[in-house]
């Protein structure tokens, strides 16, 4: 069983997720720290609910952004995390931050930091994927599970869901639906993690006896001749 280190900065729906999992047995992890640069943030609470330890180390005001994120990298050692999940925390990470949580030989080439993106990457990448996706008019949404690297949303993605766009979708509505799809894709994709079923080639993550779907495409309008 490993042990996570999630950071989140939000209201923590994708910790919330991750807690049920491991409670449930559904993944073979705890949560063995929540850590928020947020003082208040919902997350704490949860976190808190399900008596996991939390810190906070506040981020406002904080210039070296180095320095603060070596001040994490202490803070998750001592809880001796395998595996650092950002589930809605606001911060790019530092390469310095990347380097202590960089592959080990027994993670097959996988960095041990993970991110959840509300947008199909690499397209809209940064914060609002949802509302860049209405403005767009792009016809397809959804969200991705990735290691981190030293780019905006640029690793190497794990798994992704599409969600499609409604006529009437607004940044709001599209969102909501998109979390579902988040709540469920974290914890497989930590799950896939523990077991030891993924590695690394290249940008390619590699998912050991994982199904596939057959090649079904879709269209959204759907398609009305031919």
């Amino acid at each position: 069983m490993i042990r996570l280190g999630v950071l989140a900065s939000g209201g923590g729906t994708n910790l919330q997720a991750i807690l049920d999992a491991c409670a449930a047995g559904r993944i073979a992890a705890q949560v063995a720290v929540l850590v928020s640069n947020v003082p208040g943030a919902g997350a704490l609470e949860r976190a808190r609910r399900a008596g996991v330890p939390t810190e906070v180390v506040p981020s406002k005001g904080v210039a070296d952004r180095e320095a603060y994120d070596l001040r994490l990298v202490e803070v998750l050692r001592a809880h001796r995390v395998d595996l650092v999940c950002l589930a809605g925390y606001m911060r790019i990470v530092t390469p310095a931050f990347l380097r202590a949580f960089g592959p080990l030989p027994e993670t097959r080439g996988c960095p041990r930091v993970v991110n959840i993106h509300p947008g199909l990457l690499p397209s809209f990448p940064g914060l609002h994927a949802q509302r860049q996706c209405v403005e767009y008019g792009a016809r397809f949404a959804g969200c991705t599970v990735h290691f981190v690297d030293e780019g905006t949303d640029t690793g190497p993605v794990i798994v992704q869901a599409v969600v499609p766009v409604e006529p009437d979708d607004t940044e709001e509505i599209l969102a909501r639906r998109i979390l579902e799809q988040e709540h469920r894709l974290y914890p497989q994709a930590i799950h896939w993690f523990a077991e030891g079923r993924l590695s690394v080639q290249g940008r390619r993550v590699v998912v050991a006896g994982a199904r596939t779907l057959p090649p079904a495409p879709i269209a959204n309008p759907a398609v009305e001749i031919g």
